[in-house]
């Protein structure tokens, strides 16, 4: 019987443990003051996406604003190094990256669970490695050969 309460108990400890864990990572932490966001709209996939971004911003009149390619000199970039990744300064705090894209959607109530599922560390690391080295650089190759080819879309 010693052996069942001491199952029990622990079970209930572990659930109490996993709902207390559940309740913090899904809490509504207030977002952050100001967020902006630095984008290449000559990409047809990153327009689309921060177009998404953008229209829930302007419903829910967040403070967020979206810059494009060519405001990347008023970031400090060049329009090359702009066009690699997305950039997001977020309390005079610049990221770019995967850590840019937690910045945005921590700035936005429906993301929010977002950005906390990509932060933490397994999942960070591996987002950071597809994002760096697969997604990133073939968008930036895509760009590339619009330019050549004289196309903004």
């Amino acid at each position: 019987m010693r052996a069942i309460i001491v199952s029990y108990t622990r079970q209930r400890v572990a659930g109490l443990a996993l709902q207390l864990a559940y309740v913090h990572f899904m809490s509504d932490t207030p977002a952050p003051t100001e967020t902006q966001v630095l984008y290449n709209d000559t990409c047809p996939v990153c327009r689309f996406e921060i177009d998404s971004y953008r229209r829930l911003a302007e419903q829910r009149n967040l403070p967020i604003r979206f810059d494009r390619l060519v405001a990347a000199h008023v970031w400090g970039l060049t329009s090359d190094q702009a066009a690699k990744r997305l950039h997001v300064s977020q309390n005079g705090q610049l990221r770019s990256g995967i850590p840019a894209f937690i910045a945005l959607w921590s700035a936005m109530p429906r993301w929010r669970f977002v950005a906390r599922l990509v932060a933490l560390p397994g999942i960070h690391a591996v987002a950071c490695f597809v994002y760096d080295h697969i997604l990133a650089p073939m968008l930036y190759r895509a760009h590339l050969r619009r330019q050549r080819n004289g196309r903004t879309d």
